[in-house]
């Protein structure tokens, strides 16, 4: 097929972030596929893996096409598929569906960045296929009764306007704080839900890291996700609202490592990078004002904790550069 134009800088770095996360994928899937005992999510997950194959072969033909060089992304060196099981049974799929949350919502960010009909299509695409592998995840960890479920409320029967501007009062001493709203509770609970799977996932990074320091960044996360579902927690018990119970699947005590230091970086930035995300929102959405407060509070130790990691990635030779624009100033003299 031939196209008018050549790839954007903008669809040209969609494709290659595109890329580093579906590489990462498949080699966290080639390791759970081996090491899976239930046939249903042996079967979900390597529908999955073949699927995403044929993605990265796509990307990678576009590349091509446009004379661009094919990114090393994570490769078979990345993965031992041969060693012991490091997290228990259900944490293959819980983190299958997780990585198809942070692939919706990259998908639907790049279909906003791409013009060329090819790439718009692509992406449409992958947001339909990442939807239903997140669907099949989550139907069949809700038959395994392991996901837990939001708080319940009672239907509201008549519709109410703010009256006054104590709707907001977050840190009046001379006034309590008012209950919290549905959608303040949707994004708490939310961000307690994703930090117990990374305090769980981030435990197992840190028993098999081998480099030292890349073992205490990975320490240093896991007690950064304690503290924020401490703190969520808080908040949530002092609307009397049942927080998330911690999911049944967790690290073993396996020392032996499944995945590179260099791959458990990236998906653990990847992490950091989607929780700055969610924080945002959070942020814009919650109308009383001691929550925002503590979400900006939040995303500034995350952005801290992911900074941190980038500059250890660089330091091993880990940290995959995007393709850059010119240098019109190096190049004019």
């Amino acid at each position: 097929m031939t196209h008018k134009h050549a790839l954007s800088s903008s669809e040209l770095a969609t494709l290659w972030m595109t890329y580093q996360e579906k590489t990462m994928i498949q080699r966290i899937l080639e390791y759970f596929i081996e090491q899976a005992d239930d046939t249903r999510a042996k079967e979900i997950m390597q529908n999955t893996y073949k699927k995403n194959m044929s993605y990265v072969e796509n990307i990678k033909n576009i590349l091509k096409k446009e004379g661009a060089i094919i990114p090393v992304g994570y490769t078979e060196q990345d993965v031992n598929t041969g060693v012991p099981k490091l997290y228990d049974n259900m944490f293959d799929i819980m983190f299958l569906r997780v990585l198809q949350e942070i692939s919706m919502g990259l998908h639907t960010i790049h279909i906003n960045m791409s013009y060329r009909k090819d790439i718009v299509l692509l992406y449409k695409e992958l947001t339909a296929f990442t939807q239903s592998v997140y669907d099949e995840c989550t139907d069949y960890l809700q038959e395994k009764d392991v996901l837990p479920r939001p708080p319940a409320v009672s239907m509201p029967k008549t519709v109410e306007f703010v009256k006054s501007t104590n709707y907001m009062s977050g840190f009046n001493l001379f006034s309590g704080k008012r209950s919290l709203n549905t959608v303040e509770v949707a994004h708490l609970y939310y961000v307690i839900e994703m930090n117990i799977f990374g305090m769980q996932m981030i435990t197992g990074f840190a028993q098999v890291a081998d480099e030292p320091e890349i073992k205490k960044y990975f320490i240093k996360g896991k007690e950064l996700s304690k503290k924020i579902v401490t703190d969520y927690t808080q908040i949530l018990l002092q609307s009397d609202i049942q927080p998330p119970s911690t999911w049944g699947a967790k690290a073993t005590d396996s020392k032996i490592a499944p995945f590179s230091d260099k791959l458990m970086m990236y998906c653990t930035s990847l992490f950091c990078s989607f929780g700055l995300g969610s924080n945002a929102i959070g942020t814009a959405f919650s109308l009383r004002s001691d929550l925002p407060f503590t979400l900006i509070g939040t995303a500034k130790d995350i952005l801290t904790y992911g900074q941190d990691g980038g500059k250890l990635m660089a330091k091993n030779g880990w940290l995959e550069e995007p393709p850059q624009m010119e240098d019109r100033n190096e190049l004019t003299k």
